[in-house]
């Protein structure tokens, strides 16, 4: 087994550019399977969409998760959140590693917008503990993301031992830079980009970001590299940018 562990996580705006523009769901599979990646963290993945399977012919038949994990990531979780007439979406975990356990835990904090935390446990070869990876996409209300931040916290307080490693990571939709702050002083984990280049990753809008929305938490390993995958291929994917990682063995 390997020392080194590498994340990544995107919001994949449901295989959709920047304003629906362009299907890129296809063109997502080929990218991340370009990272290497042991374990990625995707939001807004599209589970069904009947509207847009028949608009699309080459909309893939089966939900994107399992689409983008194609035969790279053996083991995956969806989680649910968004349910309307066409179809769901939600946040997925797509692992190289067995997925021993996965729950989602619902954290709307109100009708109009429906979140989620997916928990995964993994068991990586020649690690005396499951590594823990959640996955989050939280609100774009302020009070209603800090309501899913204690309830991050209380999670974790409640599954996850201390010796075990952990990984967080999604759209934490945080315009205003509390997050980090508050899950350092309850969890004790690190930002990685914070960590590896002293300020958060700038992964908002893709194609010139300004703003630090999504975020990879870290404890129980330390941070090697933390880069953002950037340029004209990877902006037009999404309306995000997908962030990526590689963790060591303390």
């Amino acid at each position: 087994m390997s020392d080194l562990l590498h994340i990544a996580t995107f919001n994949i705006h449901k295989g959709f550019s920047r304003f629906n523009r362009r299907m890129t769901v296809h063109d997502l599979r080929d990218k991340l399977g370009s990272l290497g990646a042991h374990v990625v963290f995707l939001q807004e993945v599209q589970g069904s969409h009947d509207r847009r399977a028949a608009r699309h012919h080459n909309w893939p038949r089966e939900p994107q998760h399992e689409f983008l994990a194609s035969d790279l990531w053996t083991d995956f979780a969806y989680g649910k959140n968004a349910v309307y007439d066409e179809g769901h979406h939600g946040n997925a975990i797509l692992s190289q590693y067995p997925i021993t356990k996965w729950e989602n835990e619902d954290v709307s904090t109100h009708r109009f917008e429906s979140r989620g935390l997916l928990h995964c446990e993994l068991a990586v070869p020649g690690w005396s503990e499951p590594l823990h990876c959640v996955c989050v996409h939280l609100g774009l209300g302020a009070r209603g993301r800090r309501e899913q931040l204690e309830l991050l916290c209380e999670r974790i307080d409640r599954l996850v031992p201390h010796s075990a490693p952990l990984v967080i990571a999604g759209d934490f939709n945080d315009w205003r830079l509390k997050a980090s702050q508050i899950l350092k002083n309850t969890l004790d984990v690190r930002e990685a980009f914070e960590t590896a280049n002293g300020h958060p990753a700038l992964s908002y809008p893709a194609g010139l970001p300004i703003f630090s929305l999504d975020r990879i938490y870290v404890r129980g390993k330390d941070v090697k590299t933390a880069h953002s995958l950037k340029g004209r291929n990877w902006s037009r994917l999404s309306d995000h940018v997908a962030l990526a990682t590689t963790l060591v063995r303390k």
